[in-house]
C-alpha cells in the first residue's frame, strides 16, 4: 500500500506534467497567427496575379466621358439588334444576329478574364440568315468577348462571355 505522502507526491508530478505553461500558449499563439498570415500571403498573390491592369487610365477623364458612354450604349440599343456568340466544334466563332441589316461588319476582340493575359482579334465571314463565322480560330477555354457590328454610320457593341 502506498503512504499518503507517495501519493501526494505522485499527483503533484502528474500536475506538472499536464500544466499549460505561458511557453505553451506562446507556442499555440505564433503558430495560430503564422498560419493566418500565410493564407493571407497566399490569397493576395493569388487576387494580384488575376488582375490584369489598369482599367482606365485616367479615372477623371473616364467620369468626363461617362455620359458620352451611356449616350452611345441607349443609341446602340435603340437600334433592336442583338447577337449571340458560340463557339463551334472547331474552335471557330460563330454569331447569330437578329435585325442586324445585311451586309453589316462584325469584329470582336476576346480577352481572358482571369488567369494569363491573352488577347485575340477575330474578324468574320457572312454564312447568310444572319449568322457569321470567325476567320480565325479560338483557343479553348474560357474568354470575354467585346463584339462590335458596324452597318454604314450605325454601330453597335456587346460584352459577353465565351466558353
Amino acid at each position: 500500500m502506498t503512504s499518503p505522502i507517495q501519493a501526494s507526491e505522485s499527483n503533484q508530478q502528474q500536475r506538472k506534467v499536464n500544466r499549460f505553461t505561458g511557453r505553451k500558449m506562446a507556442g499555440v499563439l505564433i503558430a495560430g497567427f503564422g498560419v493566418v498570415v500565410a493564407v493571407n500571403f497566399y490569397m493576395a498573390g493569388l487576387a494580384i496575379g488575376g488582375f490584369h491592369g489598369v482599367v482606365v487610365e485616367n479615372s477623371y477623364v473616364a467620369s468626363q466621358e461617362f455620359n458620352g458612354w451611356l449616350e452611345e450604349a441607349e443609341t446602340a440599343e435603340a437600334l433592336g439588334w442583338d447577337a449571340h456568340s458560340v463557339r463551334d466544334r472547331a474552335g471557330y466563332v460563330v454569331v447569330t444576329t437578329q435585325d442586324v441589316p445585311q451586309g453589316a461588319v462584325l469584329a470582336a476582340e476576346l480577352r481572358r478574364p482571369l488567369g494569363t493575359h491573352e488577347y485575340a482579334a477575330l474578324t468574320f465571314a457572312p454564312l447568310g440568315e444572319g449568322r457569321y463565322r470567325s476567320n480565325e480560330q479560338v483557343a479553348d477555354g474560357r474568354w470575354t468577348v467585346r463584339l462590335l457590328i458596324q452597318s454604314g454610320a450605325q454601330e453597335w457593341a456587346q460584352e459577353s462571355e465565351l466558353r
